[in-house]
């Protein structure tokens, strides 16, 4: 049987085979092998594959391979968990992102809806005001007559601004006139005959008079209520 060494095996399975029977640089008679210089033939006077029995053969080729196969199942494993972790944290991550737009989108939802119900409630105010040419001419309107034709011109939402103003105005003397500047009217408009844009009859149409006080409350402060703002703070408007 010619003789086959085994080098190779040995060097890459030390281990292995040392624990079978220390079969690899051991001399004949204890001494250790070579040095580096003579590596072949200090190989040739190790132990060789072929002396030792099959059996003992099987077992070192096997213990080599479970430790391969283990060492890759435990990097196997490692790397599974680290793309699981990885998975979980990027779904975890595109959840929390689509919750916040979720909840964006319905906080613009509401805000829309909310705004789209305001601007029709509006709307439904101002379509239900009167004109002004809408009211028969009369010789005279009592405080009563006047309040319930502002209350017909001026938008529901405005209408308690409105009359606060007119209330701390001419307390809806329609006739009011301030002897020291002039001021006439539901308004006290200074001086009074601006209101003939709204009306030749200014001075005896309360009706008149309502229709250039809203014109010129919406045209310098926005609204009613924007001119009652500023009226407290500053006592007049």
């Amino acid at each position: 049987m010619s003789r086959i060494s085994v080098r190779g095996f040995a060097v890459a399975s030390a281990t292995a085979v040392t624990t079978v029977g220390a079969v690899v640089g051991v001399a004949a008679g204890g001494t250790p092998a070579a040095d580096d210089n003579n590596f072949e033939a200090a190989a040739a006077d190790t132990t060789l594959l072929a002396d030792i029995p099959a059996g003992q053969q099987a077992q070192v080729q096997t213990a080599s391979l479970t430790q391969q196969a283990d060492a890759q199942a435990s990097a196997a494993d490692a790397a599974a968990k680290k793309s699981a972790e990885e998975s979980a944290r990027l779904q975890a991550a595109k959840d929390a992102k689509s919750k916040k737009q979720a909840a964006e989108d319905r906080i613009e939802a509401e805000r829309e809806a909310e705004a789209k119900k305001k601007e029709e409630a509006e709307r439904a105010s101002r379509s239900s005001v009167r004109g002004a040419s809408s009211f028969a001419a009369q010789g005279s309107y009592t405080v009563a007559q006047v309040q319930a034709m502002a209350r017909q011109m001026v938008p529901a939402d405005q209408f308690q601004c409105f009359s606060n103003i007119v209330n701390h105005e001419s307390t809806w003397n329609y006739r009011a006139t301030n002897p020291s500047s002039g001021a006439y009217g539901l308004m006290q408009a200074l001086p009074g005959h601006k209101m003939s844009s709204a009306g030749a009859d200014w001075q005896t149409n309360p009706a008149t008079q309502i229709k250039w006080g809203l014109s010129y409350m919406d045209g310098r402060y926005g609204s009613p209520c924007g001119a009652w703002s500023f009226w407290q703070a500053n006592n007049w408007y």
